[in-house]
């Protein structure tokens, strides 16, 4: 029996475009040598997931066999605009059909994007049958110039910045969650369509929570989270802790400093994954702020931060020998900058409506003034004292920010203190945003913003937190009579807590 061939001669595979990479010379001497050993490894993997991060820090993918992928690791691969359009309950926030008022053509009819896989984040899942690896890609438009939607591409920008003043930042990840049970209620696509939001997933708390760090309540949940552990070093993440927090089943992870792009991978890989994970056992992971589930306590991002010097390694925050709080003068000015762009940038570290209830006065360990004090939780900014580990806290952001976003705007503002040349650091700075609606404002006034961003991204994130925030004003307005100041809404908890 001959067998049938499905593929026409020459072809191949349909994917990207013929030499991409090489044509426009997307890759360094790094990616390069990547390259080489991702070839090498193709013959042990059945699938692989080509990704990226969309505007609401979500990985969106295609998964393609390893054949194809051969192709699309050099060529890139088409992938819809769809991802950049839609707000976070999918309503279409972006006018495609018309005019998108972004000025990228490409936008127009929702055309594709190339997306290009970086060889240095391709990584075999650890899982047995069918064998599947995961690669993040780069954004580019079809004439080879680098996507100004991008979010990877953001943070890209601001490496490079410091790069340029011989800098290297230095990013720790410590972040809060949840795992709850799943119950096996509806699948949640009952009244679900664009811009309308099914149930939630149906879920029960793992244990009762409120003794914080208690052994036992961790060993309660380590049959789940253990084997998490475990399967994020498999990854390669350079996992430090995992903890019980305060809330029923309420978790901490934190990591090990890392470069801030290898950071916002991390936390991109380390989300995603943990997801997949808890719901194959049966059990549901959210990074949402503040589910609506009895007795639930807000969880929290908190971003760990320093600035080396790239030739000699040496700590910029760093100051006396460690046995006294000390901070240099580099340092204050990076913290001045931190708190001095606070405001106009808290949409990127705390994006939903939801996030806001937690800084709020009645959670005493979340940040509600912008400030900075030595060793203190209840700072905007906690300095870490310690010689040349010496570094700074932000507990500004929520668990389920666009970690690119998150990270390069902490990184821009502190860059610019760094750099600024006026009166020195100190005095008042402007509060923060008490909801998504002044946040968003504060943001569209936000010159700074535009220059982290580039006026497409700052203009498409706009409208993707317009629409969102008008939704539920729309449904509040609409809704029964509650608390909605006190009370997590229905709303918010089918936005969020499925999907993030």
């Amino acid at each position: 029996m001959v067998s049938r061939s499905w593929s026409l001669p020459g072809g191949d595979s349909g994917v990207g475009r013929p030499s991409f990479v090489a044509d426009f010379g997307l890759w360094d001497d790094r990616q390069s040598e990547a390259a080489a050993q991702v070839e090498l490894q193709l013959d042990e993997v059945d699938l692989v997931r080509v990704v990226f991060c969309d505007p609401h820090g979500l990985a969106r993918s295609k998964t393609v066999p390893a054949n194809v992928f051969r192709s699309v690791l050099r060529n890139g691969m088409d992938f819809s605009a769809g991802p950049f359009l839609f707000d976070t309950g999918h309503a279409v926030a972006v006018d495609f059909l018309d005019d998108a008022g972004l000025g990228i053509g490409e936008l127009r009819g929702a055309g594709d994007f190339v997306l290009v896989p970086d060889p240095r984040t391709f990584q075999i899942l650890p899982r047995s049958e069918p064998r599947t690896a995961w690669v993040l890609g780069d954004e580019y438009l079809r004439d080879g110039t680098p996507h100004p939607l991008s979010a990877r591409g953001v943070l890209r920008r601001v490496c490079d910045a410091y790069a340029r003043h011989d800098l290297t930042p230095v990013i720790g990840l410590e972040v809060e969650w949840y795992l709850t049970r799943l119950t096996g209620g509806p699948a949640g696509n009952e009244g679900n369509g664009f811009g309308l939001q099914g149930s939630a997933p149906a879920v029960e708390a793992v244990n009762p929570g409120y003794q914080f760090n208690l052994d036992s309540y961790y060993d309660s949940v380590a049959d789940i989270a253990d084997p998490l552990a475990a399967l994020l070093m498999q990854l390669g993440l350079p996992l430090r802790s995992f903890e019980h927090e305060s809330g029923p089943g309420q978790l901490e992870t934190t990591f090990d400093p890392m470069l801030a792009l290898d950071a916002a991978d991390a936390m991109l890989l380390f989300r995603t994954q943990l997801k997949q994970e808890c719901r194959r056992r049966g059990h549901h992971a959210s990074f949402m702020t503040l589910p609506r589930l009895s007795s639930f306590d807000p969880s929290g991002w908190h971003l760990h931060q320093s600035v080396t010097g790239a030739k000699d390694g040496v700590n910029l925050f760093a100051e006396g020998d460690g046995t006294h709080d000390a901070v240099s003068a580099a340092g204050e000015a990076y913290i001045d900058g931190l708190l001095s762009h606070a405001r106009e940038f808290s949409l990127l570290s705390v994006p939903t409506v939801n996030g806001y209830r937690r800084l709020s006065p009645e959670f005493t360990l979340a940040p509600t003034t912008v400030d900075w004090r030595f060793e203190d939780r209840s700072a905007l900014v906690r300095v870490l004292s310690g010689g040349s580990s010496t570094h700074v806290e932000n507990r500004i952001g929520e668990p389920c920010a666009n970690p690119y976003f998150a990270i390069a705007s902490q990184l821009h503002a502190g860059l610019e203190g760094l750099l600024s040349t006026g009166p020195a650091p100190g005095g008042a700075h402007p509060p923060l945003p008490t909801s998504l609606r002044e946040a968003l404002q504060a943001f569209r006034a936000s010159d700074s913003a535009e220059r982290l961003l580039g006026a497409p991204l700052k203009s498409c994130l706009a409208k993707l937190k317009e629409s969102e925030v008008t939704r539920f004003e729309a449904w509040c307005a609409a809704g029964p009579a509650e608390d909605i100041a006190r009370t997590v809404t229905a709303w918010e908890h089918r936005e969020y807590f499925g999907t993030f």
